[in-house]
């Protein structure tokens, strides 16, 4: 029987989402096996790893999204690349990408989960999308223990959120200053690893219909989220990544 990688998930992350594109996009074959957390600590402990995404592929174990993306480049076709073959174009991706990634990333994960987490049957529809039976069941008992840990390792409260959602801007900023010379993409002239994870970072913020997980209705959250929602959907880095949703999330590229 042919060994299919596994990708193990919350589906609703956004660093999740990040490498569910890229090996969408790429064509790469896997079945995704999303878990409730922290119950997902069963599968990628272990594996050597405590967060998600962690990728099991017959060869070797991957448990960071840069990493995952690095060799999905190597095993993909050259016109499915997500870094240029120039060093100096590439060396320029990686460093956005990077940037996204520590800084992005975990900004507005940390401004999302203060609003989100005051909402039970939101946090239902979002961390037990696709999890095993079992798993949906322990949701009332395992909540309070997930929102606990969310809180205290993503230092969650009302004055980080805050200046969470002032970081995310500043990032959202940057990004608009890049792209006002009209380029369609932030480094040369082909999609690659930088568009995906700025894209796919700032779904949070966004809530691109797109989106690989399931996103809850703009109606279902606090109207100062959605307001917040709203400022950053408006500018040119937030029409930037919801066109990139549009136009290449789930495109074949043949």
């Amino acid at each position: 029987m042919k060994f299919l990688s596994r990708l193990i998930t919350f589906r609703i992350s956004h660093y999740c989402e990040k490498v569910r594109w890229a090996l969408d996009r790429t064509s790469f074959p896997y079945v995704e096996e999303c878990h409730l957390p922290p119950l997902h600590r069963l599968k990628t402990t272990p594996l050597g790893g405590s967060s998600v995404p962690v990728l099991v592929t017959e060869a070797q174990v991957f448990k960071d999204s840069a990493d995952i993306l690095k060799y999905l480049n190597t095993v993909a076709p050259p016109h499915l690349k997500l870094y240029p073959d120039s060093p100096v174009l590439r060396h320029e991706v990686e460093e956005l990408e990077a940037q996204f990634n520590r800084k992005l990333g975990i900004s507005i994960r940390q401004w999302g989960y203060f609003y989100a987490l005051q909402n039970r049957s939101v946090m239902k529809e979002l961390w037990c999308e696709g999890v095993p039976a079992w798993e949906k069941l322990l949701f009332p008992a395992m909540f309070p223990l997930a929102r606990h840990l969310v809180h205290s390792s993503y230092n969650v409260h009302h004055e980080s959120a805050v200046a969470a959602y002032r970081h995310t801007q500043h990032i959202f900023k940057l990004v608009s200053d890049r792209l006002s010379d009209g380029r369609r993409y932030l480094v040369g002239d082909c999609f690659s690893a930088a568009d995906l994870a700025f894209a796919s970072l700032s779904a949070p913020g966004l809530v691109p219909p797109e989106y690989g997980g399931r996103f809850p209705e703009l109606k279902q959250l606090p109207d100062e989220m959605v307001e917040q929602i709203q400022i950053l959907r408006e500018t040119i880095a937030g029409k930037y990544a919801l066109r990139l949703y549009q136009e290449e999330r789930y495109v074949k590229v043949m």
